[in-house]
């Protein structure tokens, strides 16, 4: 009779969401990371809100109102953009990838940790922004399932292209210390021209209003704001339509354009270990 044996090895899907286990209590003991992380959009929001007043003509949406859904694209452009690259390069500083690269674990476990790490924030994110939307603001949610299915989309591309950018950029930034200074920096940019801080949107000046329609962090505010808000606000956008189809292309199309940033430019190990 013929034995034969065999070690059954945990699935690269597995070991990914172990891995975001792991991430996630790396997360949590950073207390000082998740105040930033969640308080800063709550108490911009929070503050933006309580300083501006008024109803936009045509509509019953408030200045506060019309600012919630933007806060919230800013919210996960933060967690995505700026925390997940500043991550991946303390990561690749530490030693913490060089290790990883070089364990019997497929590479695709480590991305997959980081995303069930992402995700997870993302949707407290979420959830904390809307509650103060509710509360403070009397936001009021929309009882439709399309929108919540064009919410849905949007928060799924737009997770996307910006969680690719974050890891592209993880490449660019040469030590932890550096992180804050090449992610923050851009990312505050991009909001500003995005109009994630103006209500209506349309406020802005036309060359802004050109530059913040190139990348994605307006039109996932756009997007979040066709899902939250009624129609009646349209009269204050920049065109008097949601767009969704032009939405769902750019951010699209950043998600490729991130891929491929991403396979040509991530780096395992740091400069100095080469």
């Amino acid at each position: 009779m013929t034995m034969t044996s065999g070690t059954n090895h945990p699935s690269a899907v597995t070991l990914g969401l172990h891995r975001g286990v792991v991430e996630l209590k790396a997360f949590f003991r950073e207390w000082d990371a998740v105040a930033f992380t969640f308080a800063l959009p709550v108490v911009t929001l929070a503050l933006l809100g309580s300083l501006i007043s008024g109803v936009y003509p045509g509509s019953d949406v408030t200045s506060a109102q019309y600012l919630a859904p933007s806060m919230i694209a800013a919210g996960i452009a933060a967690v995505t953009f700026v925390n997940l690259g500043a991550g991946i390069a303390s990561d690749r500083e530490d030693g913490t990838l060089k290790r990883l690269r070089g364990a019997p674990m497929p590479p695709i476990a480590y991305f997959l940790g980081k995303t069930v790490q992402t995700m997870v924030v993302v949707a407290a994110e979420i959830v904390l922004l809307l509650a103060v939307g509710v509360a403070l603001f009397d936001l009021r949610l929309p009882t439709d399932p399309g929108r919540w299915l064009t919410f849905g989309w949007v928060l799924l591309l737009g997770v996307t292209a910006c969680s690719l950018l974050g890891i592209a950029v993880s490449s660019v930034i040469r030590s932890a210390r550096s992180a804050g200074a090449v992610t923050q920096l851009p990312y505050l940019v991009l909001a500003f021209v995005s109009g994630i801080f103006f209500t209506p949107v349309s406020a802005l000046p036309q060359p802004l209003l050109v530059l913040g329609s190139v990348f994605p962090l307006k039109w996932m505010a756009q997007g979040f704001r066709s899902a939250l808000l009624p129609d009646t606000i349209l009269g204050a956008e920049v065109v008097r339509d949601w767009e969704h189809g032009r939405t769902a292309l750019i951010l699209a199309a950043w998600c490729i354009g991130g891929l491929l940033l991403c396979l040509t430019t991530f780096r395992w190990r740091g400069r100095r270990d080469r």
